[in-house]
C-alpha cells in the first residue's frame, strides 16, 4: 500500500522560504508521477507542481517562478522549495501520486495522496 507522509509546514513570515517533504512508502519514487496541490479556506484544491517519473518538472503558470518540486529516489522523498514565501501562499500543502497521469494538475488524476501539512505567512 502507498503512503504518502508530508512535513516541514510551520508558520513564517513573509520573503522567508520553506522546503517541505513527502515520505513516500510503498512503492519506489521513480515509478509514479507526482504532485503537490494546495488548499486554502473557501477556496478548490490547486495544483502547484508536479514531477513525473522520469523527473520532469512542470508548474502551474500562475505560481511559476517561486516554487521548486525535485525529488530524490534513493530517499524515496518528494520536495517542494517555496521562496520567497507570500501571504496567499498560506494553505494546507498536499503530495499526491498516480501511476497513470495525464493531466497532471487534475486532483482526479492521482490515486494517493497524503494528509497535508498546513503552511502559514504572515505579512
Amino acid at each position: 500500500q502507498l503512503q504518502l507522509v508530508e512535513s516541514g509546514g510551520g508558520s513564517v513570515q513573509a520573503g522567508g522560504s520553506l522546503r517541505l517533504s513527502c515520505a513516500v512508502s510503498g512503492t519506489t519514487v521513480s515509478t509514479v508521477s507526482m504532485a503537490w496541490f494546495r488548499q486554502s479556506p473557501g477556496k478548490k484544491r490547486e495544483g502547484v507542481a508536479a514531477i513525473d517519473s522520469y523527473g520532469a518538472a512542470s508548474y502551474a503558470d500562475s505560481l511559476r517562478g517561486r516554487f521548486t518540486i525535485s525529488k530524490d529516489n534513493a530517499k524515496a522523498t518528494l520536495y517542494l522549495r517555496i521562496d520567497p514565501l507570500k501571504p496567499e501562499d498560506t494553505a494546507i500543502y498536499y503530495c499526491a501520486a498516480g501511476s497513470y497521469v495525464a493531466a497532471q494538475f487534475d486532483s482526479h488524476e492521482y490515486t494517493w495522496w497524503g494528509q497535508g501539512t498546513q503552511v502559514t505567512v504572515s505579512s
